[in-house]
C-alpha cells in the first residue's frame, strides 16, 4: 500500500526537510498528494519526526493568497508555517548561503531549490521532501519525491 511506502520513507528520518510544494499541496487540499502529505505531517505533527524549512517557503505559500487578495487565506497560511509542532522554519543565514553556494557550484541548483536544500542540511536533515525530479541528483540528503510514492 502506497501510504505504508510513505510512512516507511519518512519515518526512515530524525529530521526531514520539507519543500514548498509539499506545504501546498496539503493546506490546498490537494487530492493526489493528500496521502502523502497527510502521512508526513501527520509524523511532524507528532514528534514522530522533526520537519525542516526555510523562511521561502512562507513566501512561496503567500502568493497566491496575494494574488487573489484573501487575507483569511493568508492569515491561515502564516499560523499553519509558524505555529506547526516540530517544524523549524529557518532563515537564510551565514550558514545556509554558503551550504547553498556549494549545492549550487555542486549540482548547478536554481537559488531557491539550493536555499530550501541547504536549510534542510544545516538543521541536520537527512531527507528532502520534493516533487522536483530535478532535484534527484543530489545524494545528500536522501530525496524523497512524492510523485514516486503514489
Amino acid at each position: 500500500m502506497a501510504e505504508d511506502r510513505i510512512k516507511e520513507a519518512i519515518l526512515a528520518h530524525d529530521a526531514i526537510g520539507v519543500d514548498t510544494m509539499a506545504f501546498i499541496y496539503h493546506l490546498e487540499a490537494n487530492k493526489k498528494y493528500t496521502p502523502f502529505t497527510h502521512t508526513l505531517f501527520e509524523a511532524i505533527e507528532t514528534g514522530a519526526c522533526r520537519g525542516v524549512t526555510s523562511t521561502l517557503t512562507l513566501m512561496e505559500t503567500l502568493v497566491r493568497p496575494k494574488e487573489i487578495g484573501d487575507t483569511d487565506m493568508r492569515d491561515d497560511y502564516v499560523y499553519a508555517l509558524t505555529t506547526f509542532p516540530n517544524l523549524t522554519m529557518r532563515a537564510v543565514d551565514a550558514a545556509v548561503a554558503e551550504a547553498a553556494a556549494e549545492l549550487r557550484a555542486r549540482h548547478r541548483l536554481r537559488p531557491p531549490d539550493a536555499i530550501q536544500v541547504a536549510t534542510c542540511i544545516v538543521e541536520g536533515g537527512t531527507a528532502f521532501v520534493t516533487n522536483d525530479e530535478r532535484l534527484k541528483k543530489i545524494e545528500n540528503p536522501k530525496i524523497i519525491v512524492m510523485e514516486d510514492y503514489l
